[in-house]
């Protein structure tokens, strides 16, 4: 029986197969694999004519039949906190399959955008509430993951003004409410094409 965060096997031996992840050791530059739910470990033999001669290990049995999210993916999130350096979220859904457990992911000051990022002011961006279309980075420290929004097509998707009301995009830093007709700050996701 294997949990989440805990070692796998080296990289350089195994590779991550499902429910896994590779991350770096302790803040080595050494990667190991790591599983992201609990199970029972289970190691694939490659085949004969894979390149890759390494053995797959993988998380099998686990309870969460829903959707997990890994690096690369695109996410939909709820902004539950915002500070001066992060905004923190509780991500719902993975693509569009929704989760079953609670996963948490954190988007730093230097992945809200991608250009003028010491400029980013978080509480110009986010907000409590605030539903947000963001990529996986990676699994972070203390079981987070990395989000980014520094894509067009990346950041609040839906939002609520202080007076409650639906907000509608105006442009890409702003967002106004449509029962008021105040314009609030935010780092506004493009939608559609």
């Amino acid at each position: 029986m294997v949990t989440p965060g805990e070692v796998l096997g080296r990289a350089a031996e195994v590779k991550p197969g499902k429910v896994a992840y590779l991350a770096p050791y302790r803040n080595t530059e050494i990667l190991y694999v790591y599983s992201s739910l609990t199970g029972l470990r289970r190691t694939l033999s490659p085949s004969l004519d894979s390149p890759d001669q390494r053995a797959i290990v993988e998380v099998i049995g686990h309870k969460a039949q829903g959707a997990v999210p890994e690096p690369g993916y695109v996410v939909i999130a709820r902004v539950t906190k915002v500070m001066a350096k992060m905004a923190s979220a509780d991500i719902m859904c993975v693509g569009p399959k929704s989760v079953r457990e609670k996963f948490t992911g954190i988007i730093r000051q230097q992945d809200v955008r991608a250009t003028e990022i010491d400029k980013v002011d978080m509480h110009l961006s986010f907000r409590p509430g605030d539903i947000v279309r963001a990529l996986v980075l990676s699994l972070g420290d203390a079981r987070a993951y990395h989000l980014s929004t520094a894509k067009n097509e990346l950041g609040v998707v839906s939002a609520e003004s202080t007076a409650g009301a639906t907000m509608v995009p105006i442009s890409w830093t702003e967002m106004q409410c449509s029962l008021t007709g105040q314009i609030e700050r935010r780092k506004v996701a493009k939608v559609g094409s």
